[in-house]
């Protein structure tokens, strides 16, 4: 058998229906061992980053495993913004990349090069891969394949690299014959690594997170990416509805819980809603689950994050416990397996009145809801504009969401329904994410509606992708919040610069993006005031196929409410009067610091 073959059958074996792809001469073999296939599909596109975006939306729909394939040099090379975000955002992918032959490979030789296009890809991506490896033997391809993907989906899940030199795809095996990695001492110390961290720590622990839920009476749950990434979204549902506890969320964390829940208080961190911090700053006892919390969540001072709670931190991945936040309990393990346990443990549990707390955040809420942006009364709001969007899309919508301005108006102002996903490029914060990734949500679901929600920067950076939409005749609808401008990086420049916006508005450009959809085939719409809003959302999201929506805004457009440096989270820009900040918070205010120049 033909071990392109060989792989492709594995493929298949795996759940994967679909790869992602540009070709070039290192992969014709593989690709070619699609070709007559009806069980995987190649989705062609102009770019291997966007490859690599489409296989990790894929992955993150599916809950399964993406896989992008991309020749060797410059193919390879172009998949590792897309690996590097697979890495950052814990997503299970497998990218395979054609390499020369062995006999054209310098390998330890000093030269830089001997193959045409020849890069050592493993070299470059081990940093940002759970697993990496040259394939020099043809008889060792199952033990590689089938030890990349479990590496890739146990643990905290993360991207493989599997690099097949042309000798090597199109070489004779015995499939039979092969050595099984499932069969190896290496499998078996790694599967004994990875299991029964809860029970090491004693199950004594949980009846000590009980404890603590029962002593509190202003109690958050922190929802983190990795709910989602353990699959734990039914387990947290759960937990909510047995104890009560308030919730907010990071921004990988989004769509652990339907914003009509009661219980949902929005995103928290430098770009989070004013009430959602000040939520989370003055509760008593925090229950962090599948969170690392970076600096976008505690902004630069992070002991005074949540400083007045008890803190109990649930990450699969030890080193991010009691990395930047000190917990007084730290808990190693998977979300899902935490939250069963103490599920369990909860039967019969009684909930405490937690309603004079609930009053005082749905106060914070009502009070401080995101700021609209001044001007003109026709001119338009982004965070309405967000909040009519979302009333707009149906339960099990996909949302698709770039880099910028428009990332964090949609993180605040859309309201998510049920079983909806949002998809975001977290860790790598990628511009041009949202176009290729949603094309692969489409491909995973092609039963589900895909809405994409962009900058006009973004947009432009993987616009070749809409070409995908029209070939595979996608429902996806596109929406680009055009203030002609980088607005994300506009904003700091004008805070931090003085307002001198280099690339940003001076030296930035942008054509008419509307015409660049309708050269593609794409049915085009413009919004510029509320008068026209409504109807043009109603039929752009009725259109057969895809639709692009442009929503102009005015330049100086600005996500508010902001988190500056040396602030802690609950100490938003604009800032409040100290007097009333110190009368809406329940514990001690922090001294104020310079802003650094």
């Amino acid at each position: 058998m033909k071990l392109s073959d060989y792989i492709i059958d594995f493929l298949v074996q795996e759940g994967v229906s679909h790869v992602f792809e540009l070709i070039g001469g290192a992969i014709t073999h593989l690709l070619d061992s699609v070709y007559t296939r009806d069980d995987i599909q190649c989705i062609s596109l102009h770019h291997e980053q966007s490859a690599a975006f489409a296989a990790e939306a894929y992955a993150r729909i599916n809950g399964n495993l993406g896989v992008a394939i991309a020749t060797s040099g410059p193919g390879a090379l172009n998949l590792v913004t897309g690996i590097g975000s697979c890495y950052f955002d814990s997503v299970p992918c497998l990218f395979i990349t054609g390499q020369v032959n062995t006999y054209e490979y310098k390998f330890g030789r000093s030269v830089r090069q001997l193959g045409f296009q020849e890069t050592d890809i493993v070299s470059v991506v081990k940093p940002i891969t759970k697993y990496a490896q040259l394939v020099t033997n043809a008889e060792q391809i199952r033990y590689y394949l089938e030890k990349a993907i479990y590496i890739a989906r146990s643990g905290r899940p993360g991207p493989v690299l599997l690099d097949i030199p042309m000798n090597i795809q199109r070489a004779q095996i015995e499939p039979d014959k092969l050595a099984s990695f499932w069969d190896s001492a290496e499998y078996k110390k790694l599967y004994a690594e990875e299991i029964g961290h809860i029970f090491k720590q004693g199950a004594n622990i949980i009846d000590e997170v009980i404890k603590l839920i029962k002593e509190a009476k202003r109690p958050v749950i922190l929802a983190g990416g990795g709910v989602r990434t353990a699959r734990a979204i039914t387990e947290f549902g759960l937990l909510v509805e047995k104890t009560g506890i308030p919730v907010v969320t990071s921004l990988m964390g989004l769509d652990a819980l339907p914003h009509d829940n009661r219980a949902f208080f929005g995103m928290i961190g430098s770009y989070g809603n004013r009430y959602s911090n000040l939520t989370l700053a003055n509760s008593d006892f925090l229950l962090i689950l599948g969170s690392r919390l970076d600096t976008r969540q505690t902004g630069t001072r992070p002991e005074t994050f949540a400083r007045a709670a008890k803190k109990v931190h649930v990450d699969i991945d030890p080193v991010e416990l009691n990395a930047k936040v000190q917990v007084d309990t730290a808990i190693n393990c998977n979300v899902r397996e935490f939250l069963s346990l103490i599920n369990a443990k909860l039967e019969g549990y009684v909930k405490p009145d937690f309603s004079p707390w609930y009053q005082t955040i749905n106060g914070f809420k009502e009070k401080y809801s995101t700021l609209a942006q001044p001007g003109k009364a026709e001119n338009i709001d982004p965070n309405h504009f967000m909040e009519i969007l979302s009333s707009y899309c149906a339960a099990g919508d996909i949302i698709c969401i770039d880099v910028g301005q428009n990332q964090m108006w949609a993180a605040q102002s859309f309201r998510l329904k049920k079983k909806q996903r949002m998809l975001i490029s977290g860790g790598m914060g990628a511009m041009g994410f949202a176009l290729p990734a949603a094309l692969g949500a489409a491909m995973s679901a092609p039963e589900r509606k895909v809405i994409i929600i962009a900058g006009d920067g973004g947009i432009q950076v993987n616009i070749q992708e809409l070409d995908a939409f029209v070939n595979h005749n996608l429902p996806v609808k596109i929406f680009v919040m055009n203030n002609q401008c980088l607005g994300m990086v506009r904003q700091f420049q004008d805070l931090y610069f003085g307002g001198r916006q280099q690339s940003t508005v001076k030296g930035y450009s942008c054509p008419n993006l509307g015409k660049v959809a309708a050269a593609y085939g794409i049915p085009s719409y413009n919004i510029a005031s509320w008068s026209s809003a409504r109807d043009i959302i109603e039929t752009a999201l009725k259109t057969e196929g895809p639709a692009f929506v442009e929503v102009k805004l005015e330049q100086t457009t600005c996500v508010d409410p902001k988190l500056v440096v040396n602030r802690p989270i609950e100490d938003m820009s604009p800032h409040l009067d100290r007097s009333e900040l110190q009368e809406i918070m329940l514990i001690d205010l922090m001294e104020e610091m310079d802003v650094p120049v």
